[in-house]
């Protein structure tokens, strides 16, 4: 069914016009008539200026909030967490990998307890690691890959040690050197000390010249190794988690951030003691049924592995799902978003499936003046790869009207759906872009066909255009529950999509082969991307990098795309797209 032109919308109350010279909200005194160029891509003002946020306070527009530099400050903070989990919650991405965490104690010649290795037995241990493509990492990176989810190294394993022996600085550390593999050291001072009786043990001095060492993590254990941490008094289990931390600390110079459980014990009561400490992670340990760290209860019980596991790991180890080129750089490691990477293209072949994915760069969109294919729409253009967008109205070749609300840079105007139509689309994804992030919302009629709508739900919002429904979700795929009533969802057909992955990264892709919604979700899921919606598929399914389609076959024209504009191809500007205005697809009508 065709889509009649859109109805004219009612206009909104006058806005200060002071206020909105001050204020550069996009097209806010616009709406809900074209969007002037000037006023859509300017770059907003300084919220932190002096007098902003005074000025501001109360008005409906910014519904009541007083944008005080405090307010931005938290704002700033909060931004800057995007995309990880609330502390000490494991991140949905990180349950899905499998991080096996050793656990060694003494190692010495000859072995005394069964447990023990020798240091010949030990080196072999770090030889198979390394032969078996294993990349041994440190907690501050697996503690943060179970926050954000964000993808560790292919294989990985953290290596730990209990107790603190004196093997650990004779054997372990010059065979760590050796081979230059990182590993933790979880220590009780009343060990060091010699209050505690026992075998032998390491130094102070020892300790700090293992702790200057960048490949080292020494980390606590308790003070004196009590039994079970449960069966302490309050007073005597604050003294055994935080006097640990203050003498170690106090000795060896560099923070305590992580804490192990001497036997493995603990409960709700201990594992807050440590939470109230300030330590960032515990570690436990159990004696059957041991679990890779992504499987475990809290921030507060990462599992471990005994040494004897080392062999049945190695082949299943695995950092989770991964940005196309591998981790991602710890730089970003807290940003929901990268807009700053280059464009590359990668093919991924798996099993009975194939599809092709373009990440990198800023993600921009083409209303054209009607229909073409991919190659032709970016000619002039400074995207360097794109997909096929949203649903367009069949009932005329040359139309370019878009099923539901669309806004593009390459217009800078917004289009409203057609209100008889914009009612079915409820709870299907809208996609919303700005500057520095994307959204992917439910998608309300009454609330987001209007250009207000969209800037209250995305201020500074450049683009917006509706999909047809989620392949993954919040890092996870999407079960076939999800799509409805949407026609086709379990059909085999080549499909287009776009979204973002795990490094933050916009990526846009089609399927070589056919494949229903629910295998593509699990498929994008398994290729690292957090967020995924389907575009226009089957015979509108299109890619093209480079000025070249990426697809065996001739596409149906369509009037819109998604494409990547990479970091050094525009100056920074809040819209990044440019276009040759001699190209006849992209003046508008």
């Amino acid at each position: 069914m065709g889509l009649a032109a859109p109805a004219a919308l009612d206009q909104p109350q006058a806005l200060n016009a002071e206020l909105l010279a001050l204020v550069d909200a996009p097209g806010v005194d616009a709406f809900p008539t074209v969007v002037s160029s000037e006023r859509l891509c300017r770059r907003p003002i300084d919220l932190n200026q002096a007098g902003v946020g005074h000025a501001l306070a109360g008005d409906n527009l910014f519904h009541g909030s007083s944008l005080t530099s405090a307010t931005v400050t938290q704002a700033a903070g909060a931004i800057a967490q995007l995309g990880a989990e609330p502390w000490p919650r494991i991140h949905p991405l990180a349950a899905e990998a499998r991080v096996p965490v050793l656990m060694y104690h003494d190692v010495l010649e000859p072995p005394e307890v069964f447990f023990d290795l020798t240091p010949a037995d030990f080196e072999a241990h770090l030889k198979t690691i390394l032969d078996s493509g294993l990349t041994p990492i440190s907690p501050d990176q697996l503690v943060q890959h179970l926050r954000t989810g964000v993808a560790l190294p292919e294989k990985p394993v953290l290596i730990t040690f209990d107790d603190g022996y004196l093997g650990h600085y004779e054997h372990v550390y010059p065979l760590l050197q050796k081979y230059q593999v990182p590993a933790t050291f979880f220590v009780f001072p009343g060990k060091v000390d010699g209050t505690v009786a026992g075998r032998s043990t390491l130094t102070w001095d020892q300790l700090k010249t293992m702790a200057a060492d960048p490949l080292v993590t020494i980390a606590s254990h308790s003070v004196t190794h009590p039994p079970d941490l449960r069966d302490l008094s309050d007073e005597e289990l604050v003294y055994e988690v935080v006097e640990s931390k203050r003498q170690l600390e106090a000795q060896l110079g560099v923070p305590m951030r992580y804490f192990s459980y001497p036997t493995g014990h603990y409960n709700e009561r201990v594992a807050q003691a440590v939470a109230d400490a300030g330590y960032m992670a515990g570690f436990t340990m159990r004696q059957d049924d041991e679990k890779f760290a992504g499987a475990s209860e809290s921030l507060l019980a990462i599992e471990r592995f005994g040494q004897s596991n080392l062999q049945a790991l190695l082949n299943v180890a695995w950092g989770g799902p991964t940005a196309e080129t591998g981790a991602m750089p710890a730089a970003i490691a807290d940003s929901a978003f990268n807009f700053a990477t280059p464009v590359a293209v990668r093919k991924i072949d798996r099993e009975d499936q194939s599809f092709s994915l373009i990440r990198g760069g800023h993600p921009v969109t083409i209303h054209a003046n009607s229909r073409y294919q991919l190659p032709e729409m970016l000619a002039g253009t400074n995207i360097a790869g794109a997909v096929d967008g949203g649903f367009f109205s069949l009932k005329y070749l040359d139309s370019n009207v878009m099923i539901g609300p669309v806004l593009s840079q390459s217009t800078r105007r917004f289009v409203p759906g057609y209100p008889g139509e914009t009612p079915k689309l409820n709870g299907r994804p809208l996609v919303l872009m700005a500057p520095d992030r994307v959204e992917f919302v439910p998608f309300e009629a009454d609330r987001h066909n209007t250009l207000a709508g969209l800037a209250q739900q995305l201020p500074g919002v450049t683009d917006a255009f509706v999909a047809a429904g989620w392949l993954v979700k919040d890092g996870l795929p999407q079960p076939a529950s999800t799509f409805g009533t949407l026609f086709d969802y379990d059909a085999r057909r080549h499909r287009a999509f776009w979204g973002i992955n795990t490094a933050g990264q916009p990526v846009v892709g089609v399927t070589h082969t056919m494949v229903d919604s629910v295998q593509l979700g699990e498929l994008l899921h398994q290729a690292g991307l957090r967020d995924a919606v389907m575009l226009d598929s089957g015979a509108s399914a299109s890619l093209a990098y480079q000025g070249d389609s990426l697809v065996g076959y001739i596409p149906r024209p369509v009037p819109h795309l998604v494409g990547l504009v990479p970091p050094d191809a525009h100056n920074g500007s809040p819209c990044p797209l440019v276009l040759d205005r001699e190209n006849p697809t992209t003046i508008p009508r």
